[in-house]
């Protein structure tokens, strides 16, 4: 194994730094580093991989001017994490914390090529499985499609292709089971995705005929009918597992997919099976079975019964869908390209993970998002808000298992909407606005602090809205999880109750206001955070990235940097105050950078409608050039990834971009009801055999250093 070592480290004229590995004999090697004159010192070592992964090699830094140790590191030492990765690039910070052991986190980057620059950058490609498109799919983007998009992208010298979640969504059979970031089980994958001549062969020409015609009608729409895949899949898979499900369940390969998934597989198939037969996944409406209880695997998981039968076809097609992910992430790590993944902030409230452990979600809430520019009202997602309490009692294994399961198929993760695991957005069920919300947790108010500050509070008047009035006609929320305690409603200036405040009043409101978002909760939210991060991200080897977009409390940047987590840097959502539009060449090197998000309309769109005057970019025309432009800004900053939407990459050639920009948009957060059903315009077989426009991007990463 090789392993690239590089740590940003300002010295003194005259000094250099220099790496000790304490090697399993007991001996130290000292290694000089280069640097690259702007704070990066580097070195690459090579090790027996055997070594690695049976010896604690440990490793630190030392200064030394002339010769003469002037300083090293204080508290331990640092680790190297083992993987079975050929190369492994280790981006360290120095230990300088007065002997404390503080956290630490070494960024893995696994299976890419050093390109020997100071510190490895790299770029990719975002999209949905779903979005994929090839000659061969069944109306839908496949796991297998990206072995194809694996090929383009180490054709073009790319190295990461991120994706959305690829968890199973179904709950009602309907396009609603579009939403991807609503999955019924945090482990299990979305059958929707399967390629099912891989699964098996059929025998029936009258049916393969019916399902082919069904095929090339459905994959030749500009969009998904999710619906009528849905059908067809399922009708597809009754089939396969009648004819292959006895003798793939007896297979040795299956039983060891099974004995290592058997904790949460097993519960999950009985999920299905129940939600199938009961017509609906609202578990509360199954009567005795409204409740999960292990005796439930003893009833229904029995051999021989006729209902066992059933529920292992859920084991069957699981078991194909690992097969083929873990295939074609092998397949992507063999052509030097990463994958991505997504890991969702939350689960449905109806999902097996809520049905099977109930204690860990608080169900009379849904989380969501603040107000913002994309959406006034706030946000609400109708997903149940997690009970960390409950969760830290067993060192939070479920999320734990949660991390581990998602090794299984990617190189790294983005963790959506980080900022919920400082503090959440919550609403409860009763409200209808999401300006009702208010953070957990979060150090609220008593009556006494409030009217110690200055406003004269009254529980019965300023938490309840005047008859006639909006719900959100009010100054102050009562925290339901801490009764007799209090959060000042979020950007209430504009109610009547507000309004009818005398001048004393309202300045004493926005100073409880301004307090309690701005500074009150920072190093509350801080210790929060690192009181469960540490123990999720520690339980892989994947690189970590973290989307910390929206209201970010101050003490956001400083856990990321602690922990190494990569931040998001998209221009059109500056974090400097006062910049409409970021520019790209400020971005920190510990960041990924893209033009767009999933959430956000496509860079040609936000050329021409959407962006605000600035000295970054001019053009108020999205031409081939501008898009170009835009992307060679982001490929050039100091960032160590540079993801773009292949919507956006294809805005640079004339003859690629889709003719509609306003139709590659995936998602609309302010549209609760929004249908994720964006496909690919061009399949991916002629995105392969764009050579020119290929070379071109090769050309660009190339010059970029990427």
């Amino acid at each position: 194994m090789q392993i690239h070592f590089q740590i940003e480290y300002l010295t003194r004229w005259g000094e250099s730094l220099f790496l000790c590995l304490n090697l399993p004999d007991g001996s130290i090697l000292c290694l000089d580093m280069d640097n690259n004159g702007q704070g990066t010192w580097f070195t690459d070592y090579e090790f027996d991989d055997d070594t690695v992964a049976t010896k604690d090699i440990t490793y630190y830094y030392i200064v030394q001017t002339d010769g003469i140790l002037t300083r090293q590191e204080e508290g331990t030492s640092h680790s190297i994490p083992y993987t079975r990765a050929d190369r492994l690039v280790l981006s360290d910070r120095w230990k300088d914390y007065g002997g404390q052991n503080i956290e630490q986190r070494t960024v893995a980057i696994p299976y890419v090529h050093h390109n020997n620059r100071p510190r490895w950058k790299g770029a990719g490609t975002s999209i949905p499985f779903f979005s994929l498109r090839s000659e061969n799919d069944f109306g839908i983007g496949e796991f297998t499609d990206l072995k194809l998009l694996v090929d383009w992208a180490a054709a073009t010298g790319q190295s990461v292709i991120q994706t959305l979640p690829v968890n199973d969504t179904t709950l009602t059979g309907t396009w609603r089971d579009s939403y991807p970031y609503s999955a019924n089980s945090s482990f299990a994958l979305n059958p929707i995705y399967i390629n099912l001549e891989l699964v098996g062969q059929l025998d029936d020409p009258e049916f393969l005929d019916r399902m082919e015609k069904e095929r090339k009608e459905l994959n030749s729409l500009p969009v998904i009918d999710y619906e009528r895949v849905f059908k067809a899949k399922n009708e597809y898979l009754d089939r396969l597992y009648a004819k292959y499900g006895d003798q793939c369940l007896r297979s040795q390969e299956f039983r060891s997919f099974f004995s290592a998934n058997k904790s949460w597989l097993e519960p999950y198939s009985l999920y299905c099976y129940l939600r199938d037969r009961n017509g609906t996944a609202d578990f509360s409406k199954w009567g005795y079975e409204a409740t999960y209880k292990p005796s439930l695997l003893d009833k229904y998981c029995t051999p021989g019964n006729m209902r066992f039968k059933e529920i292992r076809k859920y084991m069957f097609i699981q078991y194909h869908l690992h097969k083929q992910l873990s295939d074609v992430k092998k397949y992507a790590n063999k052509k030097g390209v990463l994958l991505k993944g997504d890991i969702p902030i939350g689960v449905n409230r109806f999902s097996a993970d809520v049905w099977i452990h109930p204690e860990l979600f608080h169900t009379d809430c849904q989380a969501g998002a603040p107000p913002d520019a994309f959406a006034v009202d706030g946000q609400k997602w109708g997903l149940p808000t997690y009970n960390w309490d409950m969760m830290a009692r067993d060192r939070y294994s479920w999320f734990v298992a949660r991390f581990r399961k998602m090794a299984d198929y990617f190189d790294a993760y983005r963790i959506d909407h980080l900022l919920g695991f400082f503090r959440i957005w919550e609403v409860p069920l009763k409200y209808k606005s999401g300006l009702m919300g208010r953070f957990n947790p979060a150090l609220t108010y008593t009556p006494d602090e409030i009217r110690g500050l200055g406003f004269n509070f009254d529980p019965d008047k300023h938490t309840q809205p005047a008859p006639g009035t909006p719900e959100t006609n009010v100054l102050f929320l009562e925290d339901e999880h801490r009764p007799g305690t209090y959060h000042p409603r979020i950007n209430a200036f504009d109610t009547k109750a507000f309004k009818e405040l005398t001048e004393q009043e309202q300045a004493a409101f926005r100073y409880i206001h301004d307090d309690f978002y701005y500074k009150r909760n920072d190093t509350f939210w801080s210790n929060v955070a690192m009181s469960k991060l540490p123990t999720l991200i520690e339980a892989t080897d994947m690189l970590v990235c973290g989307e910390d977009l929206g209201m970010i409390p101050s003490c956001v940047p400083d856990v990321m940097d602690r922990l190494r987590i990569l931040a998001l840097e998209v221009q059109r959502m500056p974090k400097t105050l006062g910049v409409k539009v970021e520019d790209p060449s400020t971005y920190p090197y510990m960041s990924v950078c893209t033009t767009s998000t999933h959430d956000m309309n496509v860079l040609r769109t936000w050329i021409e409608q959407e962006m605000e005057p600035n000295h970054v970019i001019s053009a108020r025309r999205a031409t081939t050039a501008a898009c170009t432009s835009v992307i060679s800004a982001h490929l050039a900053s100091p960032s160590m990834l540079a993801i773009f939407p292949l919507q956006d990459w294809l805005s640079m050639s004339s003859t690629l971009r889709a003719k509609d920009p306003a139709a590659e948009r995936i998602n609309v957060p302010a549209d609760p009801n929004n249908y994720w059903r964006y496909r690919m315009h061009l399949t991916l077989e002629k995105l392969l055999n764009a050579k020119a426009f290929n070379e071109e991007i090769r050309q660009m990463l190339y010059l970029s250093g990427r």
